[in-house]
């Protein structure tokens, strides 16, 4: 059964979908069974053991995944030229995510874990994220207490980490000049938002540093973007602090604590990792990487490559982090890209979130004309006094359209199912929620607060109206007896006026679904439907599954173009069990 339960569950729908889609005296139905709401792909696994050459030279054994190391030139290159070419030759195109249940969710595993979409979400929750509840003190540290170790290896920030005792490993990351304090606010934002949808993300936090809690342990060296190796000395560390943002005397930092585990390099976002057992999903078919495209374009997170990703490995020996039996987890990091961007070229931040680094299509259509059309960034412009956020806030955002930095295979492959899935956990942020989220980024100017959180309430609101017009929107699915209830989701949140939706109900049973009628629908507070449902069964005596105890019932609500089609048996006096939901894109009732 592991490794098998999941990928099972998903051939048992696509029979399902397949059967439910052709026309036959008695169609396929969702089985009598609970829906699957944990993957095995969480339970230790063992890898082989091998001889690797560590970064010292000398030999050392693991029994766990071997790193994986990523180039950022030949990723671009792969996935703007190449990989392009060869999908098209391969004739690839797409099918719809493997690893969904039968409720058309997305089961816990170790890429995502559903938190904001299936519960109350609590304010307190939502600002801890994923940090511990023992963080950093700086109020109350010892002078010296935070030792540097290590100097930032790469990327677009400045930084050091360091060592506290008691408490862990800590990369301290400063803002550049150019930005502000966006980066270091966006990135403790981004990580709250990301981690309270679903996926695992670092825990990030702004802190402000008094001068006298760092030391330096001597003799620390580091690879700067080019690989040349420097000193990280006093001078480095000073160079740092003199660029940092400062309030009060004290230096503005992002604080990003050290992942659990041993990092074994990025994940990609296509094919498998051929070393880890659990992974058996190509990941441009998981939905979880599908519709992370939405909340990338919510959030406007176009740096959203491989690189900013890390995969660790949690051995079950905690005391040899490179021993089996274990498992992975994969994580979203850098995310300070989030709420604009500022290139020293005002004409890519324009282009920014609507267009690629380098977009052939873009390109071959300005040959073509000239130039001379105009395009959806040449109108771009900033809020007078939030300029950190560059164009971010007066965005004309349309979800559809957004791109990232360059193509990303499984954003590529989002469908509208996926970009619904994705949908109905953003619109979980409420006003309140969002402005929650943005205050982690402790901006000194409550105006740069106000901009933000106004945008990125925008922005939300812009997803809702694409992804609830098309798919049903209703969720949320109970049932008490012989009464299935249901939120529409749209309505909750008056994405459209209450007076637009008008709702309806069809049930079908017998052996073939043939008979169908209507069923009354009732409408509740904060976006309750509810259905009474008829008698099915026409004997108690019948078996739990058999084909005359089953029923299908659709709610439409006037405005999506699909119905809620929800799958249930009849089980008398035990009331109804539902065993699948669908969200199909019209009526058609063809089994």
């Amino acid at each position: 059964m592991h490794n098998s339960t999941l990928t099972g569950s998903v051939l048992v729908l696509l029979g399902v979908g397949a059967g439910l889609g052709c026309a036959s005296p008695e169609p396929r139905r969702f089985p009598l069974k609970d829906p699957v709401w944990v993957d095995d792909d969480l339970k230790p696994v063992a890898v082989p053991c091998k001889e690797i050459t560590n970064d010292d030279g000398e030999k050392e054994t693991i029994c766990r995944p071997e790193e994986y190391v990523s180039p950022f030139a030949w990723d671009v290159g792969d996935k703007t030229i190449f990989r392009p070419m060869s999908q098209f030759f391969a004739m690839d195109f797409g099918f719809e995510a493997k690893n969904v249940n039968a409720m058309d969710e997305v089961p816990d595993s170790s890429w995502f874990t559903n938190r904001i979409g299936v519960r109350p979400f609590t304010k307190e929750e939502l600002v801890r994220g994923s940090c511990p509840e023992t963080m950093l003190d700086p109020e109350k540290d010892a002078d010296g207490s935070w030792v540097i170790d290590q100097g930032k290896p790469n990327g677009a920030n400045p930084g050091f980490r360091v060592n506290i005792k008691g408490v862990g490993k800590f990369m301290l990351k400063a803002d550049q000049a150019r930005e502000g304090e966006k980066a270091t606010g966006a990135t403790a934002i981004a990580t709250r938002i990301y981690h309270a949808a679903g996926w695992y993300a670092a825990c990030d936090t702004v802190v402000y540093v008094p001068k006298r809690l760092l030391s330096l342990k001597p003799g620390l060296k580091f690879a700067d973007n080019s690989g040349v190796e420097k000193n990280f000395d006093q001078p480095a560390m000073e160079k740092i602090l003199e660029g940092a943002q400062k309030r009060n005397g004290e230096y503005r930092m992002l604080a990003s604590r050290w992942l659990d585990g041993r990092t074994v390099g990025p994940f990609k976002y296509e094919e498998t990792r051929r070393d880890d057992p659990n992974d058996v999903i190509d990941h441009e078919d998981r939905r979880d990487l599908r519709g992370a495209r939405l909340i990338a374009a919510w959030l406007g997170h176009f740096d959203s490559r491989e690189q900013n990703s890390m995969t660790t490995w949690h051995a079950v020996d905690s005391k040899n982090k490179d021993a089996s039996p274990g498992y992975t987890l994969h994580w979203y990091l850098d995310l300070g890209d989030c709420f604009g961007s500022h290139w020293e070229w005002d004409s890519l931040n324009r282009r920014i979130n609507k267009s690629y680094y380098f977009d052939p299509g873009d390109v071959a259509a300005d040959l073509l004309t000239l130039g001379i059309p105009h395009r959806p960034w040449d109108e771009g412009k900033v809020v007078k006094g939030a300029e950190l956020f560059a164009y971010f806030p007066l965005d004309d955002f349309e979800p559809e359209d957004w791109k990232g930095g360059y193509p990303n295979p499984a954003f590529q492959r989002m469908t509208e199912h996926d970009g619904a899935w994705a949908a109905r956990i953003i619109t979980r942020f409420s006003d309140d929620l969002v402005a929650e989220a943005v205050k982690v980024g402790d901006y000194s100017d409550k105006f740069h607060t106000e901009v933000l959180t106004k945008a990125l309430i925008k922005r939300r609101n812009k997803i809702r109206e694409r992804y609830f017009k098309n798919l049903s929107p209703l969720a949320d699915v109970r049932v008490t007896g012989a009464k299935v209830c249901a939120t529409d989701l749209a309505r909750e949140s008056a994405t459209w006026p209450e007076k637009q939706f008008k709702y309806a109900g069809t049930i079908f049973t017998g052996r073939t679904l043939g008979s169908s009628d209507t069923v009354k629908v009732t409408r509740g507070a904060n976006g309750e439907v509810c259905v009474d449902l008829p008698k099915v069964a026409k004997s108690d005596a019948l078996k739990d599954n058999d084909p005359e105890r089953y029923a299908v019932v659709d709610i439409t609500n006037g405005i999506a173009e699909g119905p809620l089609r929800m799958h249930l048996y009849d089980l008398g006096p035990k009331g109804f069990k539902l065993v699948g939901i669908e969200r199909p894109d019209d009526g058609d009732p063809t089994w």
